[in-house]
């Protein structure tokens, strides 16, 4: 993973440079808003690849799920970086179409060809290594970036045909709008982890139901389940057993995790038995038993 970030990064940077020169010398606002677009790619990469390192690295007693959440901060802050970029590739879009400029068609998509190539190469790497949010958040990036640039081809194509100029802005807003929806997505994932929600495609009423189905269990409450990094999820609940011994409550308990972990791909378990009736559904502190007991002492003095 971290060779292909490497060598990923590198064409980025070298093609960064070969965009935005390209764009000034051919007064090409779909090439300069490449070379944006390009320079978030790298900014993308930078960020993944420390994210990737940091996830590599051991729990600690201070970090006791180690770095998990470093790859969904930088997936994060990708796309918040994307969603800037690609209002201000908007603005300046609005700008030309009122100020409009005489673009070089033959440099932008002689540019543009190498950008396809190389964009199109990344992200077929990534592709077989995007299972992570971290690095679908890169490799969204490079596929936009291969078809915005194969945009930018057939926009210098219909300016060379037609000499209207105003072809140039109008690819620059397509090739925003791109960047912005792949963005949103990322930020409403990301964010999801963050904030610790149920993961996505996990149903806590499937749990819930799954669960209470497994024999000897009798209830299932204060159920959460929430990820620890993307790919990495965790579960923690209170279940109602009968009074048993504890070598019988063992193979309940391993019937759970065999189920959460076949069924639902949750391997971090943290799991409270009781064979009490809760009065509150959220922490069990106190059983109707014990409260009972108190109140029966209370009318004895």
């Amino acid at each position: 993973m971290q060779r292909v970030l490497r060598l990923s990064l590198i064409a980025t940077i070298a093609y960064v440079v070969l965009t935005l020169v390209a764009g000034l010398r051919a007064h090409s606002l779909a090439l300069v808003s490449e070379a944006g677009h390009n320079a978030s790619d790298a900014l993308a990469i930078v960020l993944s690849f420390v994210a990737v390192w940091f996830q590599t690295r051991p729990a600690t007693d201070q970090k006791t799920f180690g770095y998990q959440r470093a790859g969904v901060l930088a997936a994060f802050l990708n796309a918040l970086t994307l969603i800037l970029i690609a209002g201000w590739i908007a603005l300046e879009a609005m700008h030309r179409f009122s100020l409009p400029s005489i673009v070089q068609p033959r440099i932008m998509m002689f540019v543009a060809a190498a950008g396809v190539l190389m964009n199109g190469i990344i992200a077929a790497m990534l592709w077989r290594v995007s299972h992570d949010v971290n690095i679908r958040s890169v490799f969204i990036h490079m596929l936009g970036d291969t078809l915005s640039t194969a945009a930018v081809i057939a926009g210098g194509l219909a300016i060379l045909l037609t000499g209207r100029t105003w072809i140039d802005p109008a690819l620059s807003l397509g090739i925003a709008a791109l960047i912005l929806w792949s963005s949103v997505s990322i930020v409403r994932e990301t964010l999801n982890i963050l904030l610790e929600g149920t993961p996505r495609g996990i149903s806590l009423v499937d749990i819930r139901s799954t669960l209470a189905a497994i024999d000897g269990v009798e209830d299932v409450h204060d159920l959460h389940v929430w990820s620890l990094g993307s790919n990495l999820h965790a579960l923690s609940s209170h279940i109602t057993i009968a009074d048993i011994p504890p070598s019988e409550s063992n193979l309940i308990l391993d019937r759970i995790n065999v189920v959460l972990r076949e069924r639902f791909r949750i391997h971090h378990t943290t799991l409270q038995f009781e064979h009490v009736v809760c009065e509150v559904a959220h922490g069990c502190l106190v059983s109707v038993e014990e409260q009972a007991a108190h109140h029966h002492h209370g009318h004895a003095h």
